[in-house]
């Protein structure tokens, strides 16, 4: 997916920063003198480093993270990672991705950390006690329904603890205590 964005934007200052944090902080303050449109998405631990060393203020960026520490770091909420993102990097709103490589579809939330769906995937919420008590509102485990994969396994039960609300946004509130690590970034060393 971020391959896909980096080649579409046709900038040369669009790239993969996975270890290079100077560099990434030269490109985002070349970005900012020139008030150029700027999507800084990245996995929260790494962000959470690169604002404790990069204090900054971001006027033109848009800060995405794509949630959870992975075992990197301290687990916190999406609340008070947005917090100190807003504060390290004087970003007015933290976005956030939420999807899983299980997945072929994503959802997002502009701010809030309400998150929307696109039409063909939707979030259901269980009791943690009872996998057969799927429910379209309130509180528990989120299980997804994604209907782009065709081809795979277009249900799965994530073991992140949410709510879901009658419009059909989701907050996520955090992982089941004592489940499994998990994300595509595990492969990052």
């Amino acid at each position: 997916m971020a391959n896909g964005l980096i080649e579409e934007s046709k900038n040369a200052y669009s790239g993969f920063y996975l270890r290079d944090t100077e560099r990434l902080y030269k490109t985002l303050l070349h970005n900012e003198s020139r008030e150029q449109p700027t999507l800084l998405l990245g996995v929260t631990f790494a962000l959470l480093d690169f604002a404790e060393k990069y204090s900054m203020k971001l006027r033109y960026t848009i800060v995405m993270e794509t949630g959870g520490m992975k075992g990197r770091r301290k687990e916190i909420t999406r609340k008070e990672t947005h917090i100190i993102l807003q504060d390290k990097l004087g970003a007015q709103n933290i976005h956030s991705e939420y999807g899983m490589t299980e997945l072929l579809s994503q959802a997002y939330s502009k701010e809030k950390g309400l998150f929307q769906c696109p039409p063909w995937m939707k979030v259901l919420v269980r009791d943690e006690d009872d996998p057969f008590s799927l429910k379209y509102t309130g509180t528990g485990l989120l299980c997804i329904v994604d209907l782009a994969n065709v081809y795979s396994c277009s249900f799965i039960e994530t073991a992140d603890v949410g709510k879901v609300y009658s419009d059909g946004s989701f907050e996520v509130l955090g992982r089941m205590d004592n489940s499994d690590i998990r994300g595509c970034n595990l492969m990052v060393e």
